[in-house]
């Protein structure tokens, strides 16, 4: 008796950390991957980012949230859009640095001194003008459209695929069948 409540034991212990083991890993999977809602005119290059800074305005991007933060009379406030003062600033063309950080405006003057050099830098490429393919995912590229139907063509390809193999299974089984029924002398005619 003790044998097989050891045993038992065992089993439930190997298949809760097996089980835990594997959701951690889809966690982790889910919450570093955030390549399609990142902004059309975020830098290539990078499958996680949690914020970008701006050294030309000196502002920071929350790429899940979609909003900006900026420095409003001493404080740190956050919007979906840019103020008016930045109206003519161009993402596309401005150069933004990579941090994955929680509130990064708290080390501001640390991000401002490294990397005010790269104020006056264009010669990022935004995820826009990619044309390598893992981009197309994102619904802020100009081929997505593109991509989702090539992806529903391939999905169709595969599904008409293994429908064909589904009939072609039925059609040999039936053939096996009826070649089954010959030799056992019960052929309908």
């Amino acid at each position: 008796m003790r044998y097989v409540y050891v045993l038992i034991v065992v089993l439930f212990l190997s298949t809760t950390f097996s089980t835990s083991s594997r959701v951690d890993a889809q966690i982790r999977f889910g919450i570093s991957f955030n390549l399609n809602s990142q902004p059309a005119w975020g830098p290539t290059g990078y499958d996680e980012v949690e914020y970008y800074y701006i050294p030309g305005i000196e502002a920071y991007y929350n790429v899940s949230l979609h909003r900006f933060y900026f420095n409003e009379r001493g404080r740190w406030v956050g919007r979906t859009s840019l103020p008016y003062r930045y109206r003519n600033f161009n993402l596309y063309n401005s150069y933004k640095v990579v941090i994955n950080e929680r509130e990064p405006w708290r080390n501001h003057n640390n991000y401002r001194e490294k990397y005010s050099s790269f104020r006056d830098r264009h010669d990022q490429q935004p995820i826009r003008d990619s044309r390598e393919s893992k981009y197309f995912a994102n619904k802020y590229h100009p081929e997505h459209n593109n991509w989702i139907k090539q992806q529903r063509q391939d999905k169709n390809k595969r599904d008409g695929w293994s429908k064909r193999n589904d009939n072609n299974d039925r059609k040999e089984n039936n053939n096996q069948n009826n070649d089954r029924n010959k030799k056992n002398g019960r052929n309908k005619k």
